[in-house]
């Protein structure tokens, strides 16, 4: 599975104009399933993301994960991150899991999250979706398991 995480100080997702999830201080996940994933991807990412350690301590050093500070995660599927750029200009997803796949990896994945104490929220598998951020940082990071 493939992520892409930042570090926000608020997040949301709107669909046909409605706020359907939103989160204040804590990480937008942008994910998605690739073929060959996996229930053991999803879960070894989300405990992998839960323990990232990129808010600040004290002394301003990122050194605090998500599950130290109590802040949210609002979490949207992205099936555009497996895009393959390599011949031309238009991009090819064949790399993404199918739909039926995506859908229940990205399910996991939201479930393994929960299940380490984040607060989650969500986008909707599939639909066409607004989302803004004020990434705080600014911090983003790629994450692959």
């Amino acid at each position: 599975m493939k992520a892409i995480v930042q570090r926000v100080s608020e997040a949301q997702v709107a669909i046909g104009g409605e706020v359907v999830g939103r989160c204040g201080p804590g990480l937008m996940i942008l994910v998605c399933a690739v073929q060959g994933d996996t229930e053991a991807n999803a879960d070894a990412l989300a405990g992998r993301i839960s323990k990232l350690r990129i808010f600040r301590d004290a002394e301003g050093r990122m050194n605090r994960s998500l599950l130290d500070t109590g802040g949210g995660a609002l979490v949207v599927s992205q099936f555009t991150l497996a895009a393959d750029t390599s011949r031309g200009n238009r991009p090819g997803f064949s790399a993404a899991a199918a739909p039926d796949d995506g859908e229940r990896l990205y399910e996991r994945f939201v479930a393994g999250l929960r299940a380490e104490g984040v607060g989650v929220e969500t986008g909707r598998f599939g639909a066409d979706m607004a989302v803004s951020l004020v990434n705080d940082g600014p911090v983003t990071i790629p994450i692959e398991r």
